[in-house]
């Protein structure tokens, strides 16, 4: 019973220090990424979403704050999670290779002036930085949201928000709060 307590309080404990790490952070990049999603959605452009496990569920969970709503009513707006279509996931990754399931569809539903925000613990996915790459290539504005040292998604993103914690489930812990941050921010200004 006192270790599962012990366990317990160090999860939390852990959790909480990650966020309070966060909050005494430099919050420039979290403020720019904001101001690219307020100024994408704001001029009618769309944010797409996407990453693997559950930074698919992150994304998917961002995206349904957006085209909802967080905490007030409002307007909709055009947030899509790559990650939520399983006939054109399943079809891509079987004629393409799973590398290519968000490429090909930031080929199809990206736009100059759109945000690709690609959401990866390890900031290595394959997939992820190969959307990555097709965004920048079409125009997007690039955020990447990693753990870890960031990775090459990190080094690639015109945004990088950054969880240093190596930790895969403290980490995307952290991501959540930071995607509640940039939601709630949007929301305001729209």
């Amino acid at each position: 019973m006192e270790e599962r307590l012990a366990a317990i309080d160090r999860i939390f404990a852990e959790t909480i220090r990650l966020h309070e790490d966060l909050r005494a952070a430099d919050q420039g990049p979290l403020l720019r990424a904001v101001d690219a999603v307020a100024a994408a959605l704001n001029g009618g452009q769309a944010v797409l979403a996407f990453g693997n496990g559950g930074s698919a569920a992150d994304a998917q969970h961002f995206a349904a704050e957006l085209v909802g709503r967080f905490e007030r009513e409002r307007r909709a707006v055009p947030v899509l999670a790559l990650t939520t279509d399983t006939s054109a996931l399943t079809a891509i990754g079987n004629d393409y290779g799973f590398d290519q399931v968000f490429v090909r569809q930031i080929e199809a539903f990206g736009a100059p002036g759109d945000v690709a925000l690609a959401l990866t613990t390890s900031g290595r996915s394959p997939n992820v930085l190969a959307g990555l790459e097709a965004a920048r290539a079409r125009g997007l504005t690039t955020i990447a949201l990693t753990g870890r040292d960031g990775g090459e998604a990190g080094r690639m993103a015109d945004i990088h928000l950054h969880v240093p914690h190596e930790s895969t489930a403290r980490g995307p812990e952290a991501h959540r709060t930071v995607l509640d941050v940039i939601g709630a921010l949007v929301e305001e200004g729209l």
